[in-house]
């Protein structure tokens, strides 16, 4: 998908446009985008608050790293992984969800 001027005026950057791409779990088939992965599956991790750079299969529970499917390289890796979870972080705040299972 590509970033139109529509988009960047609501707000959208090219890391959120990132998170939404479907990526494929390597061990059930499972298509989902990282955005329902850290709502859904990774919702009340530990390591969630500590910057994780796993994808979590919303289906099957396997964990796979994101360097592959969504960036080339570890440093894009991490610096997708903290976006996210801030964006997770900053929902929980906003409705006075915590952040647990």
């Amino acid at each position: 998908m590509v970033l139109t001027e529509h988009m960047k005026q609501s707000g959208v950057t090219p890391a959120l446009l990132k998170t939404t791409k479907k990526i494929k779990c390597p061990n059930c088939g499972l298509e989902f985008s990282l955005f329902q992965s850290r709502a859904i599956a990774c919702k009340g991790c530990k390591k969630g608050a500590f910057g994780c750079q796993l994808a979590r299969c919303l289906r099957c529970d396997t964990e796979f790293p994101l360097e592959g499917p969504l960036v080339k390289d570890w440093e894009k890796q991490k610096l997708l992984a903290e976006y996210m979870n801030g964006i997770v972080n900053n929902y929980n705040k906003s409705v006075g969800k915590k952040g647990n299972r």
